[in-house]
């Protein structure tokens, strides 16, 4: 594990850019930051914006984010994608095989010491949602499978990865318990090419890889008190990118991003189609 960012307060939402470069959120200290592999240098690309804890790319290039409400950056510009008056936020996001928006819907603030109010992911469509996977208490990290036929969603209040088919005309299935997390953390997450799944294991401090049948087949340890999100990217998608906070043993320590190289490619994202 090689770090290349710190000094992030809860670095979160890892994407891959076209260059085999890497945008991070930080969560609580604000902002979107991209890190370039030809220089090794950290720019700031978004200011100020918390809680984005899933972002994505979209045809043109510009970040969908997600936080008090999904939105769309572009450089200086934004414009909101999604809101839900009844929602504290939303959080982690991915994009389904048609190139729409599948986020988590929060119903409560984790920071403020709530206790968990059970949320839902849902598809986003021109404005509207869809219901993809309800009754999380928790809604975090979330991922198709290969192909896309199988929809994978965090529940890091009960430690598990749900499950749910997408039948051809794009409706879901009835969800299902797919993995239970050692340590009982399920927080970011990532599939590569083979169907293994990739689950940041929260504070256990590791990221785990799963089989599709929900067996612990590999364990990484990352030199960090608490693994938040991974991702795969790179020239080849073999770069696996962990974003973190905290040190072990220094609880004061700040959070940031570490690379290593994975012996699997991720499983490719398709770019957001917002039209």
């Amino acid at each position: 594990m090689e770090r290349i960012a710190t000094g992030y307060a809860l670095a979160e939402a890892p994407v891959a850019a076209e260059d085999g470069g890497l945008y991070f959120s930080d969560v609580l200290g604000g902002g979107v930051h991209r890190w370039s592999p030809a220089s090794g240098e950290v720019e700031a690309v978004v200011p100020k914006r918390r809680g984005i804890g899933g972002m994505a790319i979209d045809r043109s290039g510009a970040l969908i984010v997600s936080g008090r409400d999904v939105s769309r950056v572009d450089g200086n510009e934004s414009s909101v994608l999604y809101g839900d008056e009844d929602a504290t936020g939303f959080n982690d996001l991915t994009v389904d095989p048609d190139g729409r928006i599948v986020v988590g819907v929060l119903r409560f603030r984790p920071f403020a010491g709530e206790q968990p109010v059970p949320g839902e992911f849902v598809g986003l469509d021109h404005g509207s949602a869809t219901e993809v996977l309800a009754g999380v208490e928790w809604p975090n990290g979330c991922a198709f499978a290969p192909g896309g036929t199988t929809f994978y969603g965090c529940d890091y209040e009960r430690g598990v990865v749900l499950a749910a088919e997408r039948e051809p005309d794009g409706r879901y299935g009835d969800a299902h318990v797919a993995i239970e997390c050692p340590g009982g953390d399920a927080d970011g997450m990532a599939v590569d090419e083979n169907g293994g799944v990739w689950v940041a294991l929260g504070g256990r401090g590791t990221v785990g890889r799963f089989t599709p049948d929900g067996e612990l087949d590999s364990e990484v340890e990352v030199p960090a008190g608490f693994v938040s999100s991974v991702c795969f990217g790179g020239a080849d998608g073999r770069d696996l990118f962990v974003t973190t906070a905290g040190d072990p043993g220094d609880p004061d320590a700040p959070g940031g991003v570490y690379m290593a190289r994975a012996p699997v490619r991720g499983a490719p994202i398709p770019a957001a189609r917002l039209d």
